[in-house]
């Protein structure tokens, strides 16, 4: 089991979750240890650009490179040009709403709705 894959199984439960990911694949969008604020997403209104937790063979908090709409699945990257593969929406568990206290701009309209009886 991966490091993220504890967060993908809460963030898929409803819970907005804080974590510091390791790595600099994602750099300057995410530095190494920077705090990133995940919550659960509608996939149907995810873009090219977004930031999500995806399962893509593994669990990774990447970039969405490109929409298939027709097959209902979203295509995975890092920001380093490095494709991760194509992956169902189900799979994509949150989408990145927030870096260090900072709002990644129209991600919390693309967040799905809190369950009121969801606790961290």
């Amino acid at each position: 089991m991966g490091a993220l894959d504890a967060v993908a199984a809460r963030v898929a439960g409803g819970a907005t979750v804080e974590f510091r990911p390791s790595g600099s694949s994602m750099v300057p969008l995410i530095r190494s240890r920077q705090l990133v604020a995940v919550a659960p997403v509608d996939p149907s209104k995810l873009e090219p650009g977004d930031i999500v937790l995806a399962r893509a063979g593994t669990v990774y908090l990447h970039l969405v490179s490109s929409l298939d709409p027709a097959r209902q699945r979203v295509q995975i990257s890092n920001n380093r040009g490095r494709v991760n593969g194509w992956t169902n929406r189900a799979r994509v568990f949150g989408i990145c709403v927030a870096v260090d206290g900072a709002p990644r701009p129209g991600a919390a309209a693309k967040a799905r709705a809190a369950d009121p009886d969801d606790r961290p």
